[in-house]
């Protein structure tokens, strides 16, 4: 039985070894322009700071270790359309041959999602989500946010946009090989709404509007992805029937 397994996981390992290689690399790259980088991250935060406030830092390491923080948020985007290809010579030893051959669609598609998912995140989420939570209290108090507790929170909501944007790709890569239909996604519908709501819960800030701006898009990529396996494996329906 070990034997079985142990080609998988040489196979794992090196998959693995790559991907993380080439973020290391793409890592010291970017930390060479992890200031210009931290300016455009958080160009959406200073745009609603009120008069008088500005980002700050509250320990001595906390300027340092939000360069690394940002060059590895930076190398991880990326090392993307590599990790996605990696991904799929993995799973792709299981797969037909015609199956195979969609790797580069695969690759562009996950990546493009991923990044259309970070970017709605960036200019719709992360303005409303601030200017609502900043200037709520702005009367009373003045805000000084910390520059690692911004980028900390940035790249957690960024990333999970941009995984939350993968699920049409997944899907279709899934209804591909026969696993999802239009069917069981509906089926599961019901499941999915509460799944996208904690999710939202989770990855935005504690306010409704931002996480309706998170749950409204996910829902209506289910729904796209409804019609995505759909249209793949519309000869099922026909063979029911």
């Amino acid at each position: 039985m070990f034997e079985d397994i142990k080609p998988h996981l040489y196979e794992l390992r090196k998959r693995l070894g790559i991907s993380v290689v080439t973020v290391l690399v793409m890592f010291f790259v970017m930390f060479s322009f992890w200031q210009p980088i931290l300016h455009w991250m958080i160009a959406p935060l200073e745009a609603v700071l009120p008069k008088g406030s500005s980002v700050i830092f509250t320990k001595i390491q906390e300027p340092f270790f939000t360069a690394l923080k940002v060059a590895f948020f930076a190398g991880f985007i990326a090392s993307l359309p590599v990790i996605f290809w990696q991904l799929w010579l993995f799973v792709a030893p299981g797969l037909y041959e015609n199956e195979k051959k969609m790797v580069l669609p695969f690759a562009v598609g996950a990546t493009f999602m991923f990044l259309t998912g970070s970017l709605f995140a960036y200019y719709v989420v992360i303005p409303f989500g601030y200017d609502f939570l900043i200037n709520f209290g702005s009367q009373l108090f003045t805000a000084l946010p910390s520059i690692g507790d911004y980028v900390s929170f940035f790249t957690k909501l960024i990333l999970g946009f941009g995984l939350a944007f993968e699920l049409p790709t997944i899907t279709f890569f899934l209804a591909s090989i026969g696993l999802v239909t239009d069917e069981t996604l509906k089926g599961f519908f019901k499941y999915a709404l509460v799944v996208i709501f904690l999710v939202s819960a989770l990855l935005t800030p504690p306010d409704v509007l931002t996480q309706f701006l998170m749950a409204g898009p996910m829902i209506l990529l289910y729904g796209l992805s409804i019609l995505i396996a759909q249209y793949i494996n519309p000869e099922k329906k026909e063979d029911d029937e």
